[in-house]
């Protein structure tokens, strides 16, 4: 019973923790994304490598002389035998689950957008995408200030979509009747997002581009696409 409480409270530490990195000021969840990935592969580098080497040796160690040769196994006794079946179980186990846990501690991370994120409304077409400012601005591009937590709100019009930015390694599904979501850090500069799931004929035209300004030029960006939408406005009104 104590050890299924800690197990448990062990797993709420984790919980917490990822969403607390995802509040702090300025963190970037995508760093730890290749992180992770790094130490998982390798992990299944040395792994590999363990298991060819011990093959490799296996090979050679015990191959049959001549064609009447039959094998045998050494003789162990039942300690031994559990020793061989359960020692290498548990160190694999413990890597595995090490490595569980911070994929689980980093999907946490991902799945808390901090508290001071702007949020912009995506919504998918076949075959383009269209973003949606809190002011109510629409765009066919994702203009967004460098350095300030961005969370997209996801829906679809029509099929299932799929949005994808390797450079922020964010990736969500988009459907109709459901909102998702996914949240960055954007830098200065541009990126691609694109529509990672078949979408029909012109799936091959969903790319977009993200585009990373300073606060400066992001403001006077918006100025410039409030501007130009006040006409439109104004002759839809009337």
């Amino acid at each position: 019973m104590t050890g299924l409480r800690t197990l448990m409270a062990g797993f709420v530490g984790v919980i917490a923790s990822g969403t607390a990195w995802a509040q702090e000021e300025g963190y970037n969840p995508a760093p730890g994304w290749d992180h992770l990935w790094n130490e998982i592969l390798i992990d299944i580098t040395v792994i590999g490598v363990v298991f060819g080497a011990v093959a490799i040796y296996m090979l050679f160690k015990f191959k049959a002389k001549n064609p009447d040769d039959v094998g045998k196994g050494p003789k162990l006794s039942k300690a031994q035998a559990i020793s061989w079946a359960l020692i290498p179980a548990a160190v694999f186990m413990a890597d595995d689950f090490f490595l569980s846990a911070k994929g689980w501690d980093l999907w946490n991370v991902y799945r808390n957008p901090p508290e001071d994120a702007m949020e912009v409304k995506v919504t998918a077409y076949q075959w383009y995408w269209e973003f949606t400012y809190e002011n109510g601005i629409t765009t066919e591009e994702l203009v967004v200030p460098a350095g300030k937590p961005v969370v997209l709100r996801m829906s679809s019009e029509d099929v299932i979509h799929s949005f994808y930015i390797p450079k922020y390694r964010v990736k969500e599904d988009v459907m109709p009747g459901r909102v998702t979501y996914v949240w960055f850090r954007p830098e200065e500069g541009e990126a691609i997002a694109t529509c990672t799931e078949y979408c029909g004929l012109a799936h091959a035209n969903m790319p977009v581009t993200v585009v990373g300004k300073s606060q400066a030029d992001y403001d006077a960006w918006m100025v410039e696409q409030q501007a130009s939408a006040a006409p439109v406005a104004a002759a839809s009104a009337s």
